[in-house]
């Protein structure tokens, strides 16, 4: 069986994609706004800007798992990071609205082809027991990427508005390129033939979904997407609350969220597997879930820079470790599915997403501290669905379960 020990090249290169991946939807955040100007366009598009991302990579998700399943997991990871350079060379050349919302959609396409045949990669090349670790560093990429995005995002503007875009359309080109001719097939001839040869009936979206209501897994994907909601919440509308609270410059918003992520993701990358090890995924999924929904209320309470710095520390860092127990969960009791498990993490993902902005941005009009109860209370709901979710059901998803 294939070891991460011995693919150390190819997880390297997944991670560095799923970071370009992160980055890309983060990255527009803070440019957005003053980008948007130049187009006369309002608040309320920018929102659909944010939301026409997660719905294109939510129908195209499961599709995209699908195609990893039947035909490798290389050619969908090469064609998503196609997809995503177009998206950003259209966005940075844009000169009327329909062109950023095409770019948009083209970038949801992009992730949506990207992420689910990614988490079916490492599924491919570790064992059960290294696939907690594995998860963790994509884990770490994908956190890293969606929380510094932003900060990338600011620090480049200064150079001009349409540098960040630029950057991201010659970086993710590169790594296009590197994947096509250095990324190897995980997915045999064997798998791929066999996959393709039991194909019923092609399934669509809705189907898929209500597929997933049934599964054993399906508390999961509910928890991806509560975990999703109060992200994409936090991160929405953080930049217009430190600057209508204390008055924070981009530059400062930029340096929270880069230290943040950063420190959280260190401490994933480190951590997250000797935790998981210790104490098992439910035990870690539960505890971060509770700590992410007390820090989103006690920054209601932040009264300066540092103590805002220090909460969005905290958040980022259960944030990230919440996500790799909920990956591993999955990807143990995916069995022969892993594609279509994958596809469905990532379209429950890009429903967090879509829905996560768009209520933040409602909610922020009628009182800046709205949003983080809104999502406090998300989030502490998914503490209490993951309390009450048996654990026999993490058992039985461990066929091999030595010693126990």
């Amino acid at each position: 069986m294939s070891s991460l020990k011995d693919n150390r090249g190819p997880l390297v290169i997944l991670m560095v994609n799923m970071f370009i991946a992160m980055v890309g939807i983060g990255l527009i955040i803070p440019v957005l706004p003053m980008f948007l100007k130049e187009f006369g366009a309002s608040g309320q598009a920018m929102g659909y800007l944010v939301a026409v991302f997660a719905l294109t990579q939510f129908i195209f998700s499961p599709l995209a798992g699908e195609i990893s399943d039947k035909y490798g997991r290389k050619i969908p990871i090469v064609v998503g990071l196609a997809a995503f350079t177009i998206s950003q060379l259209i966005f940075a050349v844009g000169t009327e609205m329909w062109m950023l919302y095409v770019s948009r959609l083209f970038g949801g396409v992009g992730a949506a082809f990207m992420i689910p045949p990614m988490m079916a990669y490492v599924a491919d090349i570790s064992t059960e027991e290294e696939r907690g670790k594995g998860m963790g560093l994509l884990g770490a990429c994908m956190s890293l990427g969606f929380v510094i995005g932003p900060g990338i995002g600011g620090f480049l503007a200064e150079l001009g508005i349409r540098v960040p875009f630029y950057s991201a359309t010659a970086i993710a080109a590169i790594a296009t390129i590197i994947s096509l001719l250095l990324l190897p097939e995980t997915l045999s001839a064997e798998a791929r033939m066999k996959a393709q040869a039991a194909t019923k009936q092609k399934e669509g979206i809705m189907v898929q979904m209500k597929k997933s209501f049934k599964a054993p897994y399906f508390m999961l994907l509910v928890l991806v997407f509560t975990m999703t909601f109060g992200l994409a919440n936090f991160e929405a509308i953080f930049g217009l609350y430190v600057d209508e609270k204390f008055g924070f410059t981009p530059k400062d918003i930029s340096i929270i969220i880069t230290i943040g992520a950063l420190i959280g993701v260190i401490i994933q990358s480190v951590v997250v597997d000797k935790l998981l090890t210790r104490f098992g995924e439910k035990k870690v999924m539960v505890w971060t879930f509770l700590i992410s929904a007390v820090s989103m209320l006690v920054m209601l309470l932040a009264g300066d820079f540092w103590s805002t710095l220090l909460i969005t520390v905290v958040f980022f860092t259960a944030t990230s470790l919440v996500r790799p127990a909920l990956n591993t969960l999955l990807s143990k009791m995916a069995g022969n599915e892993q594609g279509f498990v994958a596809g469905m993490n990532n379209m429950y993902m890009s429903i967090g997403n879509m829905f996560g902005p768009a209520l933040a941005g409602i909610l922020y009009d009628i009182n800046i501290g709205f949003p983080y109860v809104l999502g406090a209370l998300v989030l502490l709901v998914s503490y209490g669905m993951a309390i009450t979710w048996k654990s026999n059901a993490v058992v039985s998803a461990q066929p091999s379960p030595v010693g126990k």
